[in-house]
């Protein structure tokens, strides 16, 4: 494949894993000139026949269904001219689905939903080059379900978040139309508790922060993201971070994401001057921190070799169950990688002394 095909396949899969609040146009429906005045549930159930009006009504709860360009309630009045769009969570797939038989960890399952543990190096969703090995082609056998291209039935759309091939951690899957509606609308409020551990470069000054910054693409490199400073370009996006252990040359910290954009946590340490350890796509995978010494650069060279991929980990998730409205919470334990880098780095740095040095070196 030409270099320039391999740059445009890992844009469209990174377009795939892209924020859990980006939407996507499923349906539209023109209103005719001769249209008299009908409940916009109503007149989406009378073009969707083999749609259900409370599943209507669902979509236009989360606030799904748009005319023009603005959500709108139930009882809104279709007049002539109107454009109603329909916008959901997830992409049409235009793809067969294949059940595979890949192993997963799953945390919790219910009728309602599953927690997976992803582990690293596994791609989310099949596409551009990704049409197995997937999650979904996992999910596909676990749940017993294949389709084909064209198929209409959108419950292979089951996944309501995303998180990057080479993070590892926790993602929730709703099984069924019901629950994945509410659980998209709680993403899409920004009322989910979700919290990762990243291991950065450099000792964070202060013990905890907020990171804020509009997020949108470099316009010098299509792969990386950026911080727009002065908001002309991007989308918003706040991350709350808080330092859970210090190594001095890196610094182990836990990040709450309030929004949900590409590579937030990764872009967002990087604009504050701390990239992910082995981040390759944002500069962490070489030597930013420590003396040039040869010892040095052989431990960070075993460091990187003990986790090939950036140190990010979604450990935590909370939200509100859609079947029964009650809280739930769900933590999971690092992966061995992660937890290895940091026991590494936890011996290197106690053994000689190098955070109180490092902090001496920045009073």
């Amino acid at each position: 494949m030409a270099p320039d095909d391999l740059l445009q396949e890992e844009l469209e899969q990174e377009e795939l894993e892209q924020n859990d609040e980006q939407l996507f146009e499923h349906y539209r429906f023109v209103v005719d000139k001769g249209q008299a005045p009908l409940r916009i549930d109503r007149f989406i159930t009378s073009k969707m026949e083999q749609t259900s009006r409370h599943r209507v009504q669902l979509a236009l709860q989360a606030q799904y269904v748009r005319v023009g360009d603005c959500p709108v309630k139930a009882n809104y009045k279709v007049k002539p001219g109107d454009v109603i769009t329909i916008m959901l969570p997830y992409q049409r797939r235009g793809f067969e689905v294949r059940p595979e038989p890949i192993p997963l960890n799953i945390v919790y399952e219910d009728d309602d939903l599953l927690i997976v543990n992803k582990s690293a190096g596994m791609v989310v969703h099949p596409g551009f080059g990704h049409f197995s090995g997937t999650l979904i082609n996992a999910l596909a056998y676990h749940l017993g379900i294949s389709q084909e291209a064209d198929a209409t039935d959108e419950r292979m759309g089951v996944l309501v978040h995303r998180i990057d091939k080479d993070t590892s951690g926790l993602l929730v899957v709703a099984k069924n139309e019901l629950s994945q509606l509410k659980l998209a609308g709680q993403f899409f409020e920004h009322t989910i508790q979700r919290t990762y551990w990243a291991l950065v470069w450099g000792n964070v000054a202060e013990d905890s922060g907020t990171i804020e910054g509009n997020l949108g693409r470099d316009p010098n490199d299509r792969m990386r993201f950026k911080v727009f400073e002065d908001g002309s370009a991007g989308k918003t996006a706040i991350t709350h971070y808080r330092v859970l252990e210090r190594f001095g040359y890196t610094t182990l910290v836990e990040c709450r994401l309030e929004t949900g954009r590409t590579h937030q946590i990764r872009v967002h340490m990087n604009y504050i001057g701390h990239p992910l350890f082995n981040d390759d796509r944002y500069g962490g995978d070489r030597v930013l921190k420590g003396p040039l010494y040869a010892k040095y650069k052989q431990f960070i060279d075993n460091c990187f070799a003990i986790m090939p991929r950036q140190a990010l980990h979604a450990k935590t998730l909370g939200f509100k169950h859609p079947g029964t409205g009650q809280e739930v919470f769900f933590d999971s334990e690092l992966p061995a990688d992660f937890t290895a880098l940091l026991a590494k780095w936890r011996s290197y740095a106690t053994g000689r002394d190098i955070l109180q040095n490092v902090m001496e070196e920045e009073e």
